[in-house]
């Protein structure tokens, strides 16, 4: 599976100084680095672009690269909303979404992430497209909220669905503490009357799922 992306990595993506910087930073500031792979954030751009998207909920901003991938999608003219559990994180996510000239397209909610979602729902919020990349054991209830906010044919991305391969016992692939939350979550996402779905072996797994209409 590494391999593999190494490859998918090295073919199809060139070097982005500008996300570069921006892993940089993560690693200046101590914080995980756990960010979306290179192909991973050239999906979501394409993605966002394909899908026409003009108005974005991320729930888990870490240093902002998944925040510029997202936002490249939609170009001047869309909305970024992220949401995001620590405030220096957010800090510092904004200011990489500024320099890459989103400064004015972004806005950050911090806190736990199911009480933002709970007060975007009570003001009737909308959006066409999100994407969850947080802490995993929420992902169902993240997923619950998405939809309550989305548009008609609106997109649900979520990332890290494959847990380092270990969902499907891939060859030496170890368990995470997350494996069996993230081998139920893709059951109920395949499964979901609301939902059309995919799991696209790309990074470390996403699901790219479609509000039924």
């Amino acid at each position: 599976m590494k391999e593999i992306n190494n490859y998918i990595d090295t073919v199809f993506n060139k070097q982005d100084e500008l996300l570069e910087e921006v892993l940089s930073s993560i690693k200046e500031n101590e914080m995980p680095t756990i960010s979306v792979s290179p192909s991973s954030g050239k999906f979501l751009t394409m993605l966002v672009s394909i899908s026409g998207a003009k108005n974005i909920l991320e729930i888990g901003a870490l240093g902002g690269y998944s925040g510029i991938c997202l936002s490249r999608g939609f170009g001047s003219e869309g909305q970024l909303t992220s949401l995001e559990l620590e405030e220096r994180y957010a800090k510092l996510a904004y200011s990489n979404l500024a320099k890459a000239g989103f400064r004015h397209q972004v806005t950050y909610i911090t806190g736990e992430a199911l009480k933002s979602l709970k007060g975007l729902v009570s003001n009737q919020k909308e959006y066409d497209f999100f994407f969850i990349d947080a802490d995993k054991g929420n992902y169902e209830n993240y997923l619950d909220y998405c939809i309550k906010l989305a548009a008609p044919g609106a997109l649900i991305v979520t990332d890290n669905v494959l847990a380092g391969g270990s969902v499907a016992n891939v060859g030496t692939a170890r368990s995470k503490h997350y494996t069996e939350t993230m081998k139920k979550f893709n059951e109920t996402v395949a499964n979901h009357p609301q939902l059309e779905s995919l799991l696209i072996p790309i990074g470390d797994g996403m699901t790219v799922s479609k509000i039924k209409k």
